[in-house]
């Protein structure tokens, strides 16, 4: 089965894509190639660690699929390995590594921060972020994302589901990234400098001034509104 040949889950600081340890390698890179650009917009920015299991990949291989990312606009941040090949592929092209872990997806994080996958959210993994958001960083998720801390100018929620943040919401925040108009954003102060839900877009808040009650913005009438709970 050709699902079979990628995994691709959310990570508090990027994606996590898991790649076959038996199928030919241009396949699988092929099929990674065509799952980023059906929802390019939602893997912007990423960064990605990969997982190769015991596959041994050659720096020829490796590098090809580093070139794919960085085409897409991905940065290969890390390769967890069990291979001494694809380490040593790893290192030469200056890409972080570490020893194949499963499913524990809260060991690449770094060490300030803390996330946790949450399974069973409708079968998919939503992500819980103990911190504030600092600009420059994104968090991506195949379910629901919630923050708790601010999301700051320059930083970037993507979620296919719901975004709730428990905190100032004034960076960007991308909500039914997969086409869920019904998905909402939730923030204790919105304020985005982008919001989004769905296909649905404003680019600067609803009012002139933030809103600094609680507040959730959903799509009603074929366009983005925002209500206060006051």
């Amino acid at each position: 089965m050709q699902e079979e040949l990628i995994a691709i889950k959310g990570m508090a600081n990027g994606l996590l894509i898991s790649l076959s340890t038996t199928e030919n390698w241009q396949s699988v890179t092929d099929h990674l190639a065509s799952r980023i650009d059906e929802q390019i917009e939602f893997y912007a920015g990423a960064h990605i660690t990969v997982e190769l299991g015991a596959r041994p990949v050659p720096k020829y291989e490796l590098s090809s699929l580093k070139a794919l990312l960085e085409r897409r606009g991905l940065k290969l941040s890390r390769v967890r390995s069990e291979s001494d090949t694809t380490r040593r592929s790893a290192m030469a092209l200056q890409v972080s590594t570490e020893n194949n872990v499963g499913h524990n997806y809260r060991a690449a994080l770094p060490a300030q921060e803390t996330a946790t996958t949450n399974p069973e959210e409708s079968g998919t993994h939503g992500i819980l972020f103990r911190r504030t958001l600092r600009s420059g960083r994104t968090i991506h998720s195949d379910g629901h994302v919630l923050v708790f801390g601010d999301v700051n100018p320059g930083a970037k929620v993507i979620a296919a589901g719901d975004i709730v943040v428990w905190g100032k919401l004034r960076g960007y925040a991308h909500a039914g990234a997969k086409g869920n108009e019904s998905a909402r954003v939730c923030a204790l102060e919105m304020n985005p400098s982008q919001l989004r839900i769905a296909g649905h877009m404003v680019t600067s808040p609803p009012r002139k001034r933030s809103i600094s009650a609680p507040a959730v913005a959903l799509i009603r009438d074929n366009q983005i509104i925002v209500e206060t709970r006051e």
